[in-house]
């Protein structure tokens, strides 16, 4: 069955309502000129109240590897994902140095995009519009077989969830298409839980 991820979570309120209705991964957004962001502190309170099953994913820009080596030895996270320029050789560093999942996004303008991507060592591949967070799909008709396992990301919403989970993914990312004003919406993310799980 597609995973689902709820990516963008800031608040309490976010954290009750993922342990209410449970994603497999949810995410907060280290990405300092984010709307989303929040700090390693926040972050860590948050996780604490997450429950163990839901896997805590952090979203980085560019980020300093060792910034994020730390956050994952210190449970604060359990899986990195990966927006910016980093090389082969960081991505490698961060699993050698915490044995952890890395998930790698890549900006799909093309069908090679994802191709290029094949030989990673990331543990995931996400596939988006730009560099995230836009709320924009990309051409899913681009989407080709990489050879490994990805997440689906960008303008995903309850009206073209079908379509979206009809491409392969192994996961779907989701964060303003389950938001009401600019929050998370237990109501959005009961609903969109419902329909991938059946």
């Amino acid at each position: 069955m597609t995973k689902i991820k709820i990516c963008g979570l800031t608040r309490p309120e976010d954290i009750e309502a993922v342990n209410q209705y449970k994603p497999d991964y949810i995410g907060f957004v280290f990405a300092k000129n984010s709307r989303r962001f929040i700090t390693a502190k926040q972050a860590a309170d948050l996780k604490k109240q997450l429950l163990d099953d839901i896997m805590a994913v952090g979203v980085f820009v560019n980020e300093a590897k060792d910034v994020i080596a730390d956050l994952l030895i210190h449970d604060i996270i359990d899986a990195a994902q990966l927006h910016g320029n980093e090389t082969e050789s960081e991505i490698r560093w961060i699993k050698t140095q915490t044995g952890k999942q890395v998930i790698k996004a890549v900006s799909v303008q093309s069908r090679s995009d994802p191709v290029r991507w094949s030989g990673s060592q990331a543990d995931y591949l996400l596939l988006d519009h730009g560099a995230g967070g836009t709320g924009k799909t990309f051409d899913w008709n681009l989407i080709t077989d990489c050879g490994k396992p990805f997440f689906l990301a960008g303008g995903i919403n309850i009206q073209n969830l079908s379509r979206a989970l009809s491409k392969g993914a192994y996961g779907i990312d989701i964060s303003g298409g389950v938001e009401t004003d600019g929050k998370k919406d237990p109501k959005k993310i009961a609903a969109v839980i419902e329909a991938v799980r059946g």
